[in-house]
């Protein structure tokens, strides 16, 4: 089965802010956190249920190099971003972000 991905609107909001504490921490370093979410967003595509169910329907993909994880959830032939949440949050936290995204 062929994949689209498709990134909800509040994923830019994510992925900036975790640039922009990168790049504020090192020149260039926000550029290399950008392309692995990019990276790890094109590896979900060919397999999507390689990544395990973290929270009722919702999968996860984590970067490399970067403690960041991208939930995500098929939907027919689409895989729908939801975020790109840093690993220390609280758990509950997660849960509440992505509900409050569906």
């Amino acid at each position: 089965m062929t994949f689209s991905l498709h990134f909800l609107p509040e994923v830019e909001e994510d992925v900036i802010a975790g640039y922009t504490w990168y790049e504020g921490k090192s020149a260039g370093l926000g550029e290399e956190f950008l392309r692995s979410f990019y990276a790890a967003s094109g590896e979900i595509l060919p397999n999507p249920k390689l990544y395990q169910k973290v929270y009722q329907d919702f999968r996860r993909c984590l970067l490399r190099r970067f403690p960041y994880a991208i939930y995500f959830l098929i939907h027919e032939d689409q895989i729908i971003i939801f975020g790109l949440i840093h690993c220390a949050r609280d758990p509950r936290t997660v849960k509440s972000k992505l509900q409050n995204r569906k």
